[in-house]
C-alpha cells in the first residue's frame, strides 16, 4: 500500500469523524473465562484461545501465558502497525523493520513480599531496527508520530481512568 491508497482508504472514515465526533468512539471488549482447575484465565483473542496463568517467577509452570508478556506483545504490535501505518503516509520506505519491547518487574510487589516494592512494570523499553533510506530528520518524524499515535504506547503512556468492579453471578 501506498500514501495515496492509504489515503483514499481513511478519507471516508476522517470525513465521517469530523461530521459526527461520536462515531469515532468505540468500545472494544475483550472477556475471559477462569480456569476451573489451574491458576489460568482463558481469553477469547477471536482467533484462538489464550490461556494466561502464573509467571514462573509467582510460581507459575511457564506452560501458559503470561499477562506482562501479553502487555509487551500488544505494545509491539500496535507500534509496528503505527510505524508502518506512518512511514506510508509519509512516503518513507521501509525495506524491513523489528520493533522489540522490554520491561522490568519486581516480583516482589506481585507477591506482597515487599510492600514497597510497585506491582507492575517498572520500565518499559520500546525500540525499533528499520532498514530504510531516510534521512535523519524523516527518522526523527517517523519515531515522534508513531509515538504519538500508538494507542498502546499512549494508553501505557497516560494513564486512563479505570474502573473495577466485582459481581456475583
Amino acid at each position: 500500500m501506498d500514501a495515496a491508497a492509504l489515503r483514499a482508504m481513511q478519507a471516508p472514515l476522517k470525513e465521517r469523524y469530523r461530521s459526527d465526533p461520536d462515531a469515532a468512539t468505540i468500545t472494544l471488549k475483550a472477556e475471559g473465562r477462569l480456569d476451573e482447575s489451574n491458576i489460568a484465565c482463558k481469553v477469547e483473542t477471536g482467533r484462538a484461545l489464550a490461556v494466561a496463568g502464573l509467571h514462573p517467577a509467582t510460581g507459575g509452570s511457564g506452560a501458559e501465558l503470561c499477562s506482562g508478556d501479553m502487555l509487551l506483545e500488544a505494545l509491539v504490535a500496535c507500534a509496528g502497525v503505527t510505524l508502518k501505518a506512518v512511514a506510508t503516509a509519509l512516503g518513507i520506505e521501509l525495506r524491513s523493520g523489528r520493533v522489540k519491547a522490554e520491561g522490568d518487574l519486581d516480583f516482589r510487589g506481585t507477591l506482597g513480599v515487599d510492600k514497597g516494592a510497585p506491582v507492575g512494570f517498572r520500565s518499559i523499553r520500546l525500540g525499533f531496527e528499520v532498514d530504510t533510506d531516510a534521512s535523519p530528520d524523516q527518522i526523527d518524524t517517523l519515531l515522534k508520530l508513531t509515538e504519538r499515535y500508538c494507542v498502546v504506547f499512549q494508553t501505557i503512556n497516560q494513564r486512563p481512568q479505570l474502573e473495577v468492579e466485582l459481581r456475583r453471578t
